[in-house]
């Protein structure tokens, strides 16, 4: 979706930048026009190919915090208008905390530059799953 609301943007750049950039008072507005829609774009890309997750889903992730606040000022505190909107910056708030996982191109890429990288990595893991299903839960700890 996001790769079509960047193509979107570039296909009419000046009225986006009418409507939507210079309407919340950002300096610049066919410029940072430009970069919305190429971090929607590109980063959208990269965020499918699991390359340079995390940037890539921070530039959506702010894109979605200027939505919001355009959204704002547009139509208030309106929860179906601002829903999309938010979605999307939580989903994307997600990929830049946590990264696009093990078994993503970045990191293969890591592991090809760190062969330790990888399996360190996994086995912090596998220490940590083990680590939660050994704990008793408060039923077996009372009954002994």
């Amino acid at each position: 979706m996001m790769i079509h609301n960047g193509l979107d943007k570039l296909g009419n750049i000046e009225s986006f930048a009418e409507a939507y950039v210079s309407y919340i008072g950002l300096p610049f507005p066919i410029f940072f026009s430009y970069v919305a829609a190429y971090t929607e774009l590109i980063g959208s890309i990269l965020l499918i190919l699991g390359v340079f997750t995390r940037p890539a889903a921070f530039g959506l992730f702010a894109t979605m915090l200027v939505a919001m606040y355009h959204h704002i000022l547009v139509a208030g505190l309106s929860i179906p208008y601002l829903e999309l909107s938010v979605i999307y910056a939580a989903c994307f708030l997600f990929f830049v905390i946590n990264g696009a996982g093990l078994f993503s191109t970045d990191a293969l890429i890591v592991n090809w530059l760190d062969a330790n990288a990888l399996t360190q990595q996994s086995k912090q893991i596998m220490l940590l799953e083990k680590s939660y299903q050994a704990t008793p839960s408060v039923d077996n700890v009372e009954t002994k």
